[in-house]
């Protein structure tokens, strides 16, 4: 549990697997355009490609949510 709290795992795994490959353009930022252009073509592979490109990502906007909530509120 301690991995999934720390930001420094967190930052390095949005900058590897959240991004990579980084040429032409991130990876992720290609599927989110892709998505938002109706996701015409997409497989399931893709969908897991998101989901997998994007979990890092998840896991920091949960860490900086969890953080500012036990800064204020505790």
């Amino acid at each position: 549990m301690k991995l999934i709290n720390s930001f420094k795992v967190i930052i390095i795994l949005c900058l590897t697997l959240g991004l990579a490959p980084y040429f032409p353009e991130p990876h992720i930022w290609g599927k989110l355009k892709w998505i938002t252009g109706g996701a015409n073509g997409m497989l399931l592979k893709d969908w897991f490609d998101v989901v997998l490109h994007g979990f890092p990502w998840i896991l920091l906007v949960r860490l900086i949510i969890i953080k500012s909530y036990t800064k204020n509120g505790a």
